[in-house]
């Protein structure tokens, strides 16, 4: 019986577990932005506060993208286990460390994932990752040019770069 099953979706178990292991990444990202987000709040930084909530929110769109994406193939979706996440920072500065740190580490989990699906020849799932591999790409810009506001501006300027994060996207490229 579990035979027929498998032959339900063209998804190999591999890909299976390593998008159901994306999935919980991009979750707790989720909960780690939302955290970011309050501490934010906390200190003042309104439109900081704003850009962690939507980036809280993206990050679950993303993982819901895959959970449907696994039901609609005829796979398994599991609903994963958040840890619990930090909710202090030292600094605006380590807020945005630890940003693209998570960044970086989402970037290096698609690219396994993709990798996985070369070698198993899961080319419809390799081809829904096309869009991941922009996204982050995208991601990590906005925190790298954060990054290097905060290391150019003073200390007490840091409510420019609050006020720059209520409109940035990659493609107007605020920061120029």
């Amino acid at each position: 019986m579990k035979d027929l099953a498998r032959l339900r979706t063209s998804i190999k178990e591999s890909v299976e577990l390593a998008l159901n292991q994306q999935i919980q990444m991009e979750l707790t990202a989720s909960s780690k932005y939302l955290a970011m987000a309050g501490w934010c709040d906390r200190s003042g930084l309104d439109y900081c506060a704003g850009f962690f909530y939507k980036q809280s929110e993206e990050e679950r769109k993303h993982g819901m993208k895959l959970f449907h994406y696994l039901c609609d193939q005829g796979a398994t979706a599991y609903s994963p286990e958040i840890p619990a996440v930090g909710q202090e920072f030292d600094s605006l500065k380590a807020v945005f460390e630890a940003t693209l740190e998570q960044e970086i580490a989402v970037t290096d989990s698609i690219n396994r994932i993709i990798t996985i699906c070369r070698r198993e020849n899961d080319y419809a799932t390799e081809e829904l990752l096309k869009w991941y591999v922009k996204e982050q790409m995208e991601e990590e810009y906005i925190a790298r040019r954060c990054l290097d506001l905060i290391d150019q501006i003073p200390a007490d300027q840091v409510y420019y770069l609050d006020k720059k994060l209520s409109s940035v996207t990659y493609e107007d490229n605020v920061f120029e």
